[in-house]
């Protein structure tokens, strides 16, 4: 039984590309996977998955926590050395990183001749260049040494997993043994029954911040004709936005209910006739395939996205909802009206979107994928492995 380590130094032990979708998945399929994290919650073994916990920096008190940009430069120094040490007390047949500041850690692993595959879950060089901690002249070198330390390291790696088809055209270049393995919804995940006429509301779930359009959401809010609710189903990552936007007129339409589980984030989309993604037009989002636009078709609803072409492409094709212009919140509160003043419409969308999920944007099509993936990788020995350094 093939035995693969998966190893995050950033992510929560439950994550859903990692842990729901990818380590359950291979786990189902016959391999032994061991998830090693660094969260402090200790070890488990969950759906078949053996969790391995590397510990977690204590913060100490509030005014000594370190700010964004310190506690990332933290985590590459020192969380990634302890992750890496778990990880390489098991003697697996293939490691699999999850994050960027682990590369080097998977430099040291094939160097010693273990199969190691990078799963590259976002645009990084890209992504760089929107971070709000980093002044304009930095984030542009930083985005260039990574981008040629990236393509360095993952010439090196036996394959390369890309979460969009944007980033495995890009990763390509320097690794033939890339595919794509979208991060879509499971459908059985979400309920699209719900009677219609219970559905009193939109919804937005995800993380909060200015880039992803939360002023713009309130404000709208403010604008709208009926009486719709906005309910957050997330967490804000700046404490100041937080006060800055509770008060703002379109407040009084918010209900903030905070990081949820799984199932509370079912729940919230059941009671919505409509699902938020109006992130701003940035350069990492322009390209990028949001897991939220796919799991409000997967719920059954219409989605109001922002008019960027690769979404626009995928919402008009499925007439699964309505694009806008994320910067206006004219528009954003006269799609919403639009839709609260049709439930028809909205449902027909809405079942538009559950079709093409069920049928194309699914996490079983890409289980396949993931799956026919190691099957090939863990077929060669490592002797022959080693004979391609």
């Amino acid at each position: 039984m093939p035995r693969i380590v998966h190893l995050t130094s950033a992510h929560p032990r439950y994550d859903t590309r990692i842990f729901v979708k990818q380590c359950r998945t291979l786990a189902s399929h016959g391999h032994e996977v061991i998830l090693v994290v660094a969260d402090g919650l200790g070890d488990e073994l969950r759906d078949g998955v053996r969790i391995v916990d590397a510990g977690k920096r204590a913060d100490g008190p509030p005014e000594r926590r370190p700010n964004a940009l310190v506690g990332r430069l933290d985590r590459m120094l020192w969380t990634t050395r302890r992750v890496a040490a778990r990880a390489l007390a098991f003697d697996a047949d293939a490691y699999q990183l999850h994050d960027p500041e682990l590369l080097p850690v998977g430099l040291r692993l094939r160097r010693a001749g273990m199969r190691v595959v990078f799963d590259a879950h976002e645009d990084v060089p890209t992504q760089l260049l929107d971070k709000p901690y980093l002044a304009p002249g930095v984030a542009g070198l930083a985005a260039g040494m990574y981008a040629r330390y990236e393509r360095y390291a993952c010439a090196r790696l036996d394959g390369l997993l890309a979460a969009t088809s944007h980033i495995r055209e890009r990763l390509a270049h320097c690794n033939a043994q890339t595919i794509d393995v979208a991060n879509y919804p499971l459908p059985e995940e979400f309920s699209p029954e719900r009677s219609w006429d219970a559905r009193t509301g939109i919804c937005y779930v995800g993380s909060i911040s200015a880039i992803r359009g939360i002023r713009e959401m309130v404000q709208a809010c403010a604008l709208l004709r009926t009486p719709a609710r906005l309910a957050l189903a997330g967490s804000f990552a700046d404490p100041a936005l937080a006060r800055e936007v509770a008060l703002l007129p379109g407040w009084t339409r918010i209900r903030a209910l905070g990081h949820l589980d799984r199932a509370g984030v079912g729940r919230v989309m059941e009671n919505a006739f409509a699902g938020l993604v109006t992130l701003l037009p940035t350069a990492s989002y322009r390209d990028a395939l949001p897991v939220k636009m796919f799991e409000y078709m997967a719920a059954g609803i219409p989605v109001i996205a922002s008019d960027f072409p690769r979404w626009r492409a995928i919402v008009e094709a499925n007439d699964c909802g309505v694009c806008v212009d994320p910067r206006d919140p004219a528009a954003i509160a006269a799609a919403i009206d639009r839709l609260a003043q049709d439930p028809a419409l909205a449902r027909r969308m809405g079942a538009n979107g559950r079709r093409a999920v069920e049928q194309t944007y699914n996490w079983k099509n890409e289980a396949q994928k993931l799956v026919r993936f190691y099957a090939d990788l863990t077929r060669h020995p490592l002797a022959h492995r080693l004979a391609l350094t």
